[in-house]
């Protein structure tokens, strides 16, 4: 086993002369890199599908001839041998990080937390739009250079993996990963065993093992509770996204920060601030300043430093989405730090108090805001909801001078831009502005997506539609195959698609505020939309309820039904278990891109990004990140007027009215080259106004200047072994 946690001996098959594939294999390089990926596909196609296009898996049930023949094929070793040099140069090149009056004299690092990263399908460490947020910014800062190290769980089950039954109920399968399979290694000592850390001040202890995956540059540590060294009850705090009870939540947040900031000290890791991306790991903060105060800083010095050199990202727009503890829970787990930090229970409390509602319990929005200088939504409207939810916090100041800012999520476009499509972009971007991928957040470089003949982008968009279609044909094949399906099903999840037909997409998580069956508000008016016989319109449905969210569930099972119903014609298809593979194929493959939240309830929201830079056209309410996005010229919006009672009836009216005026007359208006001219032209307007604004460069890039500067201004001379 090497330093860094592999054992290669697993990989002693692979031949010598291309050994670097498993080094590729273990760096989620591969994932944003299709060129890395073709290396695994060409050893053997059916191999690397039946992966699921994990190449660690695919590395270890591949057969030996397979990579042998590869080895002595000089047409493959000469990609290969491109590759490796192209990844090499990526992990070798200099890091960059800030200029001019900010430059530190010292390597400088930010250490990111978060309860969930989305980084690829075989390490299911993610519920939603948060997890893929975090994910795609580590994938960006690997690319930019900013040093960063990211800690999160190790969740051996994930999130949650679904199958619908013919009632449309929702069945929640356990599904443990195998971690030997996946893109992940153990953290090893000088002993050559994992390492082990204990929580500080934890009783009974709780301790974490410690693992890595590598994002490119950036390392992303994991801690997992299922050891040895734990109780049994304690053993499965680490075992589900999200799951148990409110006590085990609080479990989970006090391992994942305050263990998790223990594990960057025990690792030696330098850094100079803190970036907590939500509430859910805050308590690394009270940890940070623990530390200070074991070097001689009073509570209030140490907190003015950890405050000063902290960033707090708040994603929910919903007082019920942040987490609320009861006082006495957090005394029982949290009481030995009252007396480190020299402070009375009152005070320590306090911290997470909403003067708003004092007697609620310990809230974590507040806690975070209160131990950090600087705070951000994810998008300008979610700004001014956070402001005005928040403004208790600071009485006296105005809601427009709260220290509450607005940084809009973007997408990482290397992840999320299907592969041919980059290759037409470079066809006509790149052969005017060849490094274009590193500029992509240039939004004059995108004009040139006008230069792309309307035939051309089209026939490669149905091509796509067809690969989606095609996808959840032969996912439905496989399981009637294993005599898991039933006839019902196979008519609900999307055999009857068809790629000629306007295909509206709708895939998020299945919360009431999403109203995921809006368009079924008018049952006869939907189908006279849906069954008009020369220019019909077909809707693919994804996503999970929470296993607590009874509400959702049924939402879920009223569109599933609807999904079984003759009456439909088999043009409404919900896909089940949604993950980030499947996300791809949606996001490249619709027409149109659904999104109808409850207003003001959306923070953000990616996935219309996503859509939005591979040509898909978005229909979606103005809340969120469309606010900014829409532009009268780029797609559909409605909801932007204030509704005082139950919105229902003038949301879903609006919908019915653009797709029967607007969006379904556009999209079927054909010249006689069977191309949809309109339609081409505001798929166009889509990817030019979207992809440079609404992308992950341009997000990492406003962190940077707005708040890692600061980080390091604030952080003063390096406390002796308080911050490694």
């Amino acid at each position: 086993m090497t330093a860094d946690g592999m054992d290669r001996s697993r990989f002693d098959h692979v031949p010598e002369r291309i050994g670097g594939l498993v080094d590729i294999a273990f760096n989620l390089w591969w994932s944003w890199h299709p060129a890395a990926r073709v290396l695994f596909k060409q050893l053997n196609a059916h191999a690397w599908k039946e992966s699921r296009h994990n190449p660690v898996q695919m590395l270890r049930e591949v057969p030996v001839d397979y990579l042998k023949r590869a080895a002595r094929t000089p047409e493959y070793l000469r990609r290969y041998d491109i590759i490796m040099e192209r990844y090499q140069d990526y992990m070798a090149r200099k890091t960059s990080w800030f200029t001019g009056e900010y430059s530190p004299c010292r390597p400088v690092t930010v250490a990111y937390f978060s309860a969930e990263y989305g980084l690829h399908h075989s390490l299911p460490f993610y519920a939603g739009g948060l997890g893929f947020l975090a994910g795609d910014h580590l994938k960006e800062c690997s690319d930019l250079g900013v040093p960063l190290v990211a800690v999160g769980f190790m969740y051996s089950s994930g999130y949650l993996h679904q199958h619908i039954g013919t009632d449309g109920s929702q069945m929640n399968i356990e599904e443990i990963l195998d971690r030997d399979a996946a893109p992940i290694t153990r953290v090893l000592g000088e002993s050559g065993r994992q390492i082990v850390v204990r929580v500080p001040l934890i009783e009974p202890p709780i301790h974490v093992a410690v693992w890595k995956v590598q994002v490119g540059r950036v390392p992303l540590y994991l801690l997992d509770t299922d050891i040895a060294e734990n109780r049994p009850e304690h053993r499965g705090i680490s075992h589900r996204l999200y799951g148990g009870d409110r006590e085990e939540r609080l479990l989970q947040e006090i391992v994942l920060g305050i263990g998790g900031r223990k594990v960057l000290s025990y690792l030696g890791v330098h850094y100079s601030g803190v970036h907590i991306n939500e509430g859910h790991p805050a308590f690394a903060l009270i940890e940070r300043v623990r530390e200070r105060i074991e070097q001689g800083f009073s509570f209030e010095d140490a907190l003015e430093q950890v405050r000063g050199t902290s960033v707090f990202t708040t994603h929910t727009p919903l007082p019920a989405g942040t987490d609320i503890f009861p006082f006495d829970m957090v005394d029982r787990y949290l009481r030995g730090y009252y007396e480190c930090l020299g402070i009375e229970r009152d005070r320590f409390l306090g911290l997470g108090t909403d003067p708003g509602d004092p007697h609620a319990g310990f809230n974590m929005t507040v806690f975070a805001m209160r131990m950090s200088a600087y705070h951000n939504a994810v998008s300008a409207r979610h700004g001014e909801v956070t402001r005005g939810m928040w403004k208790g916090l600071w009485p006296g100041l105005p809601e427009d001078r709260l220290p509450i800012d607005a940084i809009t999520n973007g997408v990482h476009l290397q992840t999320w831009l299907n592969p041919r499509m980059e290759d037409l972009f470079d066809r006509y971007i790149g052969s005017v502005c060849p490094y274009w991928q590193m500029e992509h957040d240039n939004p004059v470089i995108w004009e040139l997506v006008d230069e792309i003949p309307d035939g051309e982008l089209w026939h490669l968009h149905i091509w796509l539609k067809m690969k989606l279609i095609n996808r959840i044909r032969e996912m439905k094949r496989r399981k009637w195959a294993k005599h898991q399906e039933v006839p019902e099903n196979v008519v609900a999840e999307g055999v009857f698609l068809n790629p000629s037909v306007l295909t509206i997409g709708f895939a998020r998580r299945f919360s009431t505020y999403k109203r995921a069956d809006l368009i079924f508000h008018d049952l006869e008016r939907l189908k006279r939309i849906v069954n008009n016989r020369w220019h019909p319109v077909q809707i693919i449905f994804a996503g999970k309820a929470h296993p607590d969210d009874v509400g959702g569930q049924d939402v879920l099972r009223r569109i599933y039904r609807y999904a079984q119903s003759s009456e439909f014609g088999g043009k409404i298809a919900f896909v089940e278990d949604y993950g980030e593979q499947m996300a791809q194929y949606l996001v490249h493959g619709v027409d149109l891109w659904l999104n109808n939240p409850l207003p003001p309830m959306e923070a953000s929201g990616t996935s219309g990004m996503k859509a939005a830079i591979n040509g898909v056209i978005n229909l979606s309410i103005l809340d969120g990140w469309w606010v900014e996005g829409y532009n009268g010229r780029n797609g559909w919006a409605f909801g932007g007027e204030c509704v005082c009672k139950d919105r229902t009836d003038t949301d879903a009216g609006a919908i019915y009215d653009l797709l029967e005026q607007e969006i379904v007359p556009l999209y079927y208006q054909t010249d006689m080259d069977g191309v949809p001219h309109g339609w081409v032209r505001t798929m166009k307007e889509s990817i030019k106004s979207n992809a440079p604004r609404f992308c992950s460069r341009r997000m990492l890039k406003e962190y940077v200047h707005r708040y890692y500067p600061r980080l390091v201004s604030c952080a003063g001379a390096p406390l002796p072994g308080a911050e490694r």
